[in-house]
C-alpha cells in the first residue's frame, strides 16, 4: 500500500497498487494459466546428516499446497501431523519442489513408491529420501529458485527486456508480497479488529501480526520509492548486510559505504514494527515517522507493541540472482531467478507490469 493510503471498509487499499521504482508498467500478461507456468524449487540450507530419526524427503508436487502434502505424508508414514516438518509454504497452483521431514523413531520407513500420486489435478513424487538428525524447522532454506511463464504478453519486447536488465543491474523494492495479506487482502483489516478486541485462533493470530508488520513496512518502502531513495542512503540510515539479518549504523556516509552499497554488500533498511525506539535517526527517522502517520497506522503500531513484538529491520532492496529470460511461442515469456528466503516472486513480476494470476493459491 502506498504511503498514506487508507483502508476502506473491506480492508483493501483505497489507492491501487504499490509504486514501481523503475518506471511505468511495460507489459500486461497472465500467469498460472496452468500449474507448470509457476515452478519453484527450494534451495537447500544444509546437507542431510545421513543418520538420525528423521526421514528427509525431497518432494515434487503439483496442484497441492504444503499443508495438504504434509497431511498425505503423515498418513503414509502412520504418524501425527506434529511429526512432519517443512521449511516453507508453497502454493497449490504450481509445480513445487521442497523438503519435508518425518519423525520415525524406529527408523523404519514405508516404501516411498506408495507415497506417489499421479492424478490429473494433483501429483506427488519423491525425488530423494535420506536420514537426518533433526526435524526440519521453518525457515531452514537458503532461498527459492523460480521459473515462471507469462502468457498473452502485451508490450514492446525491447521495453520488457530493458526493464529486466534494469532489475538485474539495480534490483527492486523488497516489498512484502500479496501472499502476506490473505485472500482479498483483508488480513490487515482483521488485524485491526483483533487489536480492537476480536478473539482469533492462535495460528490466525500469527498470520495477522505478520500482515500488520508487513503493511507498515510496505508503507515506509513505498514512501522511499516515491522519494526515489529506496536504494540510496538517507542521513541516519540503518544498514543490513546482504544475505543476513545483521544490521549496523547509523554512521556517517563514507566512500567505503558507497562502494559496499554499489556492490550489493549492504542495503538500506526499514522498520519491522514493535516495542522500542526506531534505530534510524535524522532524515531517515523523519521519513519513517511520516510514512506511518494516521489513525490506522497508529492502531497497527499500538497493537504490535501490545503483543510484545520488538523493533527489527528489513532490507529495502532486493536483487534477484541469476535473472534470465527467453521468449517462447508468440506472446509467452519465461523468466527465471533465485530469491532469498522471506522474499517474493510476485514483487519481481509487479515491477514489470500488470500481471493477472488465473490460479488461486490454497
Amino acid at each position: 500500500m502506498p504511503a498514506g493510503a487508507r483502508l476502506n471498509a473491506t480492508g483493501h487499499a483505497a489507492e491501487p497498487g504499490l509504486p514501481r521504482a523503475l518506471g511505468a508498467a511495460v507489459l500486461r500478461a497472465q500467469i498460472r494459466t496452468q500449474p507448470e507456468d509457476f515452478f519453484v524449487e527450494e534451495m537447500a540450507g544444509f546437507e542431510p546428516t545421513g543418520s538420525g530419526e528423521h526421514l528427509l524427503l525431497t518432494i515434487e508436487k503439483r496442484g497441492m499446497n504444503t499443508a495438504f502434502a504434509a497431511q498425505r505424508i503423515a498418513q503414509w508414514a502412520g504418524v501425527g501431523d506434529v511429526a512432519i516438518g517443512y521449511a516453507g509454504l508453497k502454493d497449490r497452483h504450481a509445480v513445487t519442489r521442497q523438503r519435508f521431514s518425518v519423525h520415525l523413531p524406529k527408523r523404519v520407513s514405508p516404501d516411498t513408491a506408495t507415497l506417489q500420486l499421479d492424478g490429473p489435478g494433483e501429483a506427488l513424487r519423491v525425488i530423494d529420501a535420506q536420514w537426518h538428525a533433526k526435524k526440519l524447522p521453518r525457515g531452514a532454506l537458503a532461498g527459492n529458485r523460480f521459473v515462471l511463464v507469462l502468457r498473452e504478453v502485451q508490450g514492446e519486447p525491447a521495453a520488457i527486456e530493458a526493464r529486466l536488465q534494469a532489475i538485474a543491474a539495480r534490483g527492486l523494492p523488497n516489498y512484502f508480497g500479496e501472499q502476506r495479506f490473505g485472500r482479498g487482502g483483508d488480513n490487515v483489516a482483521q488485524a485491526l479488529a483483533m487489536f480492537a478486541g476480536r478473539r482469533v485462533r492462535r495460528e490466525q493470530r500469527t498470520l495477522l501480526l505478520s500482515a500488520a508488520r508487513s503493511e507498515l513496512f510496505n508503507r515506509v518502502l513505498a514512501a522511499r520509492v516515491k522519494s526515489q531513495c529506496w536504494d540510496e542512503p538517507l542521513e541516519g540510515e540503518v544498514w543490513m548486510l546482504d544475505g543476513s539479518r545483521s544490521v549496523f549504523g547509523p554512521e556517517p556516509w563514507s566512500d567505503e559505504l558507497a562502494q559496499r552499497l554499489g556492490a550489493f554488500d549492504i542495503h538500506p533498511t526499514g522498520p519491522l514494527w514493535g516495542r522500542g525506539t526506531l534505530r534510524s535517526t535524522g532524515e531517515c527517522e523523519a521519513l519513517e515517522v511520516a510514512a506511518l502517520d494516521g489513525s490506522d497506522a497508529a492502531a497497527l503500531r499500538a497493537g504490535l507493541e501490545a503483543e510484545g513484538l520488538k523493533q527489527e529491520r528489513r532490507a529495502l532492496r532486493l536483487r534477484p540472482e541469476g535473472l534470465q529470460w527467453r521468449w517462447l511461442e508468440e506472446g509467452s515469456l519465461e523468466v527465471g531467478f533465485s530469491l532469498p528466503a522471506g522474499t517474493y516472486a510476485t514483487v519481481v513480476l509487479a515491477e514489470l507490469g500488470d500481471i493477472t494470476s488465473l490460479g488461486r493459491d490454497g
